[in-house]
């Protein structure tokens, strides 16, 4: 009989500790949905300053975007404490992986998901600045002064060089994602007809407009490393308004801000509800 009880309580305490993790998952989701809002804002902003306006398009920059709307403070809160839940989650993956992976497979995925921790735990760090009221709208001149004070730490040429190419490499891995299709690996159970076509619009485009950015900024980093010029060093925003500069540029910049808005409705809606975690 008390065998009988024990076994029932481990049962109902196994039953619980799977609700739980349940739950905690589905809030995890939340990182997504914020990562989105990000992108989309971006996007929209891209968008702007390709019609003439010099605004700040950058994560700080759509931060202090989103803040400003009605709701805008509940909003960061949301997305301040999502980001950090999906940075614990990606966290105790790196510890739990081991179960069922082994060797190298074991490494690439505790690799990405260590990545992934950084990722959205910078992000909320900068919805928390907002959410906490000591956040501004200031990241060209940020970027400029990271970007100085490396240059002026022995070897900080070569650190910041290899910032931009590693950067770089990032952008064109995100290019060769999108137009591949490989971003459908991270996902499950997708339905057919419209939402597997909403699945390939927007991840090919947004990818390949977020390597594109990416690799825009990767070359920025690597040419202020090379003249030791922290100016050159101007963050997402300067890569944007970089990219308007060049022949063709307003059509190119739309490009961009249009497919980062689709990236956003990607992460926001598509991997929110059916990435794999």
């Amino acid at each position: 009989m008390n065998q009988i009880k024990h076994s029932g309580r481990a049962v109902s305490g196994a039953a619980e500790r799977a609700a739980d993790s349940k739950a905690f998952e589905r809030f995890a989701r939340a990182g997504y949905v914020a990562s989105g809002i990000l992108h989309v804002v971006i996007g929209v902003l891209a968008l702007r300053i390709n019609a003439g306006d010099p605004g700040n398009a950058d994560t700080s920059g759509a931060v202090a975007a989103v803040a400003a709307q009605p709701a805008g403070y509940a909003l960061v809160w949301f997305c301040f404490l999502g980001c950090y839940a999906l940075a614990l989650f990606q966290l105790s993956r790196i510890f739990l992986a081991g179960k069922q992976l082994r060797d190298k497979e074991l490494w690439k995925d505790r690799a990405s998901n260590a990545g992934q921790v950084l990722v959205y735990a910078a992000v909320g760090t900068t919805f928390a600045t907002f959410a906490l009221g000591r956040g501004s709208n200031s990241g060209s001149s940020s970027s400029v002064n990271w970007t100085a004070r490396l240059l002026s730490v022995p070897a900080g040429q070569w650190l910041l060089g290899l910032t931009g190419l590693v950067v770089v490499g990032i952008g064109g891995y995100f290019i060769f994602k999108g137009a591949t299709r490989r971003f459908r690996r991270k996902l499950t159970g997708i339905p057919g007809g419209i939402w597997s076509k909403a699945v390939d619009v927007t991840g090919v485009a947004g990818f390949i407009a977020k390597g594109v950015s990416l690799g825009i900024l990767g070359v920025l980093l690597t040419l202020a490393a090379v003249h030791a010029d922290p100016a050159q060093s101007t963050g997402l925003d300067g890569a944007l308004h970089t990219l308007r500069g060049q022949p063709f540029g307003v059509v190119a910049l739309a490009a961009v801000g249009i497919g980062l808005i689709l990236y956003g409705l990607y992460m926001g809606i598509i991997r929110a509800r059916f990435a794999k975690l």
